[in-house]
């Protein structure tokens, strides 16, 4: 099973909608995906229609060892793609498992226990860099990084690359960045343009070519419980979606495509 996280610490860069909808593209495409919702805010699994009430077992249970992933796995309405949601308990997981001595690798453990059952994993890690989004990396091949076009965006991106080194050095030698996608891309502002360029500059080939623009449609489609692909598969943030899980299975070793 390959496993992908979803991570910026910086918030409202459209981690989330990249996590549902690049989930959604390759359920659609074929592939057995699971989607780890590691978000207290549960925000992934909301747009995915899951209501709190349907949530019986969370990533909170696997992180603390109550229930094991296949109990967690939860069906969505997307045919070949299944969730372990959030819920609110989450926010505390990280005090609870700071006495725990594998504290960094409890996600690897229960994630060990499902390699035959889905192609790939994709997590959803909250907008912070701490134990929760320390276990995804842990538990993950490679990382692709949401990155917003605005003016500090290389700022943020170089906190969570320095925490990448770190995991790799300490816990996780094979962790590599999948790549950047650009979101809340606007070609009518200049500046948008500008960061592009001085993202592409400065990572070359690790920049994904399929951008994420903004787009009305994208921002609906969570209230209504929906991934953008299937709420209106037509509008470019849709569309845009697709291209980049093209581009995704493009990246991933022959040996590990799907069958």
């Amino acid at each position: 099973m390959i496993r992908i996280a979803i991570a910026n610490q910086k918030g409202g860069v459209g981690k989330t909608t990249t996590a549902i909808n690049l989930a959604t593209a390759l359920a659609a495409s074929g592939w057995r995906c699971l989607l780890i919702d590691l978000d207290p805010q549960g925000n992934a699994s909301t747009g995915l229609g899951l209501k709190q009430a349907d949530r019986k077992h969370s990533s909170y249970d696997l992180l603390l060892g109550e229930a094991g992933i296949n109990v967690a796995a939860t069906p969505t309405q997307i045919p070949g793609l299944e969730v372990i949601p959030a819920t609110v308990s989450l926010s505390g997981a990280e005090v609870e498992m700071v006495d725990f001595e594998d504290r960094t690798h409890r996600l690897a453990g229960a994630l060990d226990n499902a390699e035959d059952e889905w192609d790939i994993c994709l997590i959803d890690c909250p907008p912070s860099l701490g134990l929760l989004t320390i276990n995804a990396l842990v538990a993950v091949d490679s990382v692709i990084v949401p990155l917003q076009c605005e003016f500090f965006a290389l700022e943020g991106l170089s906190q969570l690359l320095q925490t990448v080194e770190r995991v790799q050095q300490r816990f996780n030698p094979s962790l590599s960045i999948k790549g950047v996608v650009l979101t809340m891309y606007d070609r009518r502002n200049k500046l948008t343009e500008q960061v592009a360029d001085d993202v592409r500059g400065v990572l070359g080939s690790l920049v994904f070519d399929t951008v994420i623009p903004r787009n009305v449609r994208l921002s609906e489609a969570p209230s209504h419980g929906l991934p953008a692909l299937v709420y209106d598969h037509r509008c470019p943030g849709s569309e845009a979606y697709m291209s980049l899980a093209r581009e995704l299975i493009g990246k991933l070793p022959e040996r590990e495509m799907a069958a």
